[in-house]
């Protein structure tokens, strides 16, 4: 990808550190990475090594000890909580493998909680949300409550609701984890025909199934980059003395 397209994603020396007793463990050291528009990403590594920490400061759930995010060309690192919370609602989308639905609620009502937040009126909320489930395959199933649905149907409205507010950037931690083969290959599909159509993902796994149908990988290891397919390996920037 040229660097005559803005990057939708640019970590700059990007750090985590977490005081453990008395022992600081540095779960991102020194990460730099441009993620373009309409990038197909996975983000692997062994247990401990960084993804979580990742996936959290990409989604703005975190703030990094040093570095700087900058999301759209905006400067994030250092936003306090209540606009960390805005830039998640309006520019981020989310996809968990635990399915995070509201069990109260029906698989429309469900879609159409982010929409409530951010103030879109009831009669434009209902019509996305309808929408939106006719895209992911729910649209029979529109009065059903998650505890009538099959895991992989309660993973679409959870990707119909990451969908509500056209996000920037959909990041998705581990979402195939508790289906079944089929249902995570028809997730998969979803998600193939949502790249397609443009959208920017980051799908944070252990699979390595899942990272080959991306377009681009990248591994962590001991919270650095260790390897980065757009450059065909370890980037430079990334080299780091062991402390």
């Amino acid at each position: 990808m040229s660097d005559a397209v803005d990057p939708i994603i640019e970590l700059k020396g990007v750090e985590k550190h977490y005081q453990m007793g008395s022992f600081i463990v540095k779960a991102l050291r020194a990460v730099s990475l441009k993620i373009f528009p309409g990038n197909y990403i996975s983000i692997l590594g062994p247990s401990g090594g960084g993804k979580s920490t990742m996936l959290n400061i990409l989604g703005c759930l975190d703030q990094p000890t040093l570095g700087e995010y900058l999301l759209e060309g905006k400067d994030v690192s250092r936003l306090d909580d209540d606009d960390l919370s805005q830039v998640r609602g309006k520019r981020l989308g989310f996809i968990f493998q635990s399915y995070n639905l509201i069990q109260q609620l029906s698989v429309v009502e469900n879609i159409e909680v982010p929409l409530y937040y951010q103030g879109v009126s009831a009669d434009e909320s209902r019509e996305r949300a309808v929408k939106l489930a006719e895209q992911v395959g729910l649209g029979g199933r529109l009065d059903h409550r998650p505890t009538e649905l099959s895991g992989g149907q309660q993973q679409r409205v959870a990707i119909a609701r990451a969908l509500a507010n056209d996000p920037a950037v959909i990041l998705a931690d581990e979402a195939t984890g508790n289906l079944d083969s089929k249902s995570g290959g028809d997730i998969l599909r979803i998600f193939d025909e949502l790249n397609d159509e443009g959208k920017t993902l980051i799908l944070i796994t252990h699979d390595e199934a899942m990272a080959d149908r991306t377009s681009r990988t990248i591994r962590l290891r001991d919270g650095q980059v260790e390897f980065d397919s757009m450059f065909g390996g370890k980037q430079e920037t990334q080299a780091l003395e062991d402390e």
